[in-house]
């Protein structure tokens, strides 16, 4: 036994070489001739490995199972054209190429070389017209309707894997498992053409032997024509036969493989029976048909036979199938009884989803992927969108419906709390007015929910005259999508809690451990550092450069702890990235200043105690200093900038506290925030 399996292991190791000194002495077999014992025995490896392959591809229970398949496919193929070549060199030399040929001609013409000739015609076009071109048309078709779907595999393992589905190992795997499904159809597609190839190569291969063999049989063997087309159409016949069977066998293990639609966990023969013999109405159908088709006047022993045979499988398919439905049931009702004796389980009814959007049952549809709702696809751009502009990793985004909603709203809560919402109108499009547009397109007024926009719904068919008239023209799903987007803009620092900021740094660990390492613990604990995140994510500071604000985090947590000096140092190193996306094309920032009287009453307002700052104005100069700006913020909105606050350092964190309730996303920037070459440009003042 042990040195049987070191011999198997032996072969198994060396197998690189058996292969290819097999592919090497097949390209000579079309060279050099081969004996008549040798090719007897070469043929008989021909039909055995034919057999294999198709009875492998029968018992796999999935296409990528048998990947090895278009190459080897290949390989027979040459083998297969080899031995061709070798046994007409003999028949054309000798006028016998072995007794496997010959024995298949004589069974095959069964004493007339007439009706068997007929009888392999007809196997030839099977295996070019019926089998080669089906199985060739099958693989073009799944090769290309598997890169087609190749987009939508991996958007859908991504979305899993953003979900927490599935982790980044089996997205990495399902990941290479699609890009083999792609390769292996493609390889299919082309090596489908060798089959076709191989078939055309047989017909002119034996039109070659039976007329060159006629052609020497008389002219050079002095035969009498009947002797000659005798003896040549039973060594054409008989080394047709021997090529065909094969091919018909590869050709048929082709078409098998190429035709699996799902991968399951059971091989072609369990699947047919299980799929033909779970219907017992189909079959008790067919047992009747059969039956009358006998008393018509067919013949009655093969009709009844048959009909008995189906309606006893019907009876007992339908047997099996109420016993197991009984026991099913059974075993439901076991489980309900053991369900209840069970004390409740509270704890899943405490959990809180980060993140929800509610929808009434009218905009199901638009989470339906049958259909042809996209929502779902948008959500996940959504969590990537968030990830590259402000460098937080989302929690999945739970999506149900709400039955006590409105059936064309949605709600989008945070925490179980609503924080926004809307209604849509599925068969409308939402048109929303640049300004510059004239008001002529017919609708149904309404807010875009996610900017306070005015803006209409309109019919898809005034969709193209919308656009054409210069409104921003979107899908409710757009519509949604945006909202969503802009809701989690506005709450990030909410959404970000301590345990995400932990994995945000045992991600930053992995590459950049000695920043993470002197500042936590040591300096600052992981909520500190929370806390200083959500406060850059309040004014929209992407932290998706973790690395520099830990960096500056640890440059001055020894001499402060104060959460919003810390903020004020982190945005200092952060300048450039903030001050880019307000500058324009010309690197100037416009900018409204404050008084140096406004700065002043700001800083004789701020209060200092042990659980941090703030800022206490009068309400009277508050009220003023409200007024200046607004109209400043006005001012600079008509002229198409971004209202942007200037003021100095120790002024800004305290002058965006005291205006976030008027104007929220209002940009505060302080002096020490202008890092390269920005040019200011003063749009206005703020003064009392």
């Amino acid at each position: 036994m042990v040195s049987e399996q070191v011999a198997t292991w032996r072969w198994y190791k060396h197998s690189d070489i058996v292969v290819a000194a097999a592919v090497i002495g097949m390209v000579v077999m079309m060279v050099i001739p081969v004996p008549t014992m040798l090719l007897d025995f070469l043929l008989t490896v021909n039909i055995t490995f034919s057999l294999i392959i198709l009875l492998v591809s029968m018992y796999n229970n999935e296409p990528l199972q048998f990947s090895s398949f278009p190459s080897l496919l290949l390989v027979m193929t040459l083998f297969r054209l080899s031995l061709n070549v070798s046994s007409t060199r003999l028949i054309l030399l000798n006028g016998f190429a072995g007794q496997i040929i010959e024995k298949f001609g004589l069974f095959v013409l069964g004493g007339n070389p007439v009706v068997g000739f007929i009888i392999f015609l007809i196997l030839v076009v099977i295996q070019f017209i019926v089998i080669t071109r089906g199985a060739e048309r099958v693989s073009e078709v799944a090769a290309r309707f598997t890169l087609d779907a190749m987009p939508g595999k991996q958007m859908s393992i991504d979305a899993d894997l953003n979900a927490g589905l599935i982790t980044e190992k089996e997205a990495m795997e399902r990941r290479r498992r699609i890009q083999s499904e792609a390769d292996f159809y493609g390889a299919m597609d082309g090596a489908s053409k060798f089959i076709k190839g191989d078939a055309i190569a047989a017909i002119v291969i034996v039109l070659i032997n039976i007329i060159g063999g006629f052609v020497i049989g008389i002219l050079q063997r002095k035969m009498t024509v009947l002797e000659s087309l005798n003896t040549y159409t039973i060594l054409t016949v008989g080394e047709g036969l021997v090529a065909q069977i094969p091919a018909l066998l590869i050709s048929t293990a082709t078409g098998i493989t190429v035709t699996r639609a799902a991968s399951s966990d059971v091989n072609l023969g369990q699947e047919f029976s299980t799929q033909l013999m779970n219907r017992p109405r189909a079959l008790g159908i067919a047992a009747g048909g059969l039956a009358l088709l006998a008393v018509l006047g067919m013949p009655p022993v093969p009709f009844l036979a048959l009909s008995a045979v189906l309606g006893v499988t019907a009876y007992a398919v339908k047997r099996v199938q109420d016993q197991q439905k009984t026991a099913m049931l059974e075993k439901e009702k076991d489980e309900e009884v053991e369900e209840i004796r069970k004390p409740e389980n509270v704890i899943s009814l405490i959990q809180v989803d980060v993140l929800e959007l509610e929808m009434g049952y009218s905009l199901i549809p638009l989470v339906d992927v049958n259909q042809g709702g996209d929502l779902l696809d948008r959500v996940v751009m959504i969590r990537r969108q968030c990830a590259l502009e402000f460098g937080i990793v989302l929690p999945p985004i739970r999506m149900r419906d709400n039955m006590q909603l409105k059936p064309n709203s949605y709600v989008i809560k945070i925490k179980g709390v609503e924080v926004a919402g809307g209604e849509l109108m599925l068969d409308h499009y939402l048109a929303m007015s640049s300004g510059l547009t004239e008001d002529g397109i017919q609708g149904i007024d309404t807010v875009e929910p996610a900017f306070g926009l005015p803006a209409k719904w309109i019919p898809a068919g005034l969709r193209e005259q919308a656009e054409l008239a210069g409104y921003t023209v979107v899908d409710p799903s757009s519509v949604v999508a945006t909202h969503l987007t802009e809701v989690i803009k506005s709450h990030a620092h909410e959404v970000l809690g301590k345990q995400d900021v932990q994995n945000l740094l045992d991600h930053i660990k992995k590459t950049h451990p000695a920043v993470v390492e002197e500042l936590v613990p040591g300096l600052l604990t992981v909520g500190e550092v929370q806390k200083v995140l959500a406060g850059l994510l309040k004014e929209r500071v992407s932290i998706r450069d973790l690395v520099s604000i830990l960096e500056s985090l640890a440059d001055h947590a020894r001499a402060t702890k104060d959460i919003d000096m810390l903020i004020e140092y982190v945005r200092q190193a952060l300048a450039r990235n903030i001050v880019k996306q307000y500058v324009d094309s010309t690197d100037t920032l416009h900018v409204i200043t404050l008084d140096p009287n406004v700065e002043q009453i700001i800083r004789d307002s701020i209060q200092y105690t042990e659980y941090g700052s703030y800022v206490a104005v009068d309400p009277e100069k508050t009220q003023l200093i409200f007024k200046s700006l607004t109209a400043n913020v006005e001012q600079v909105s008509a002229k198409g900038y971004q209202p942007v606050i200037l003021c100095a350092p120790v002024v800004r964190i305290y002058f965006k506290k005291l205006t976030e309730r008027l104007i929220p996303n209002l940009v505060v920037l302080s002096y020490n925030e202008l890092a390269g070459k920005v040019n200011v440009q003063s749009l206005g003042v703020v003064s009392i």
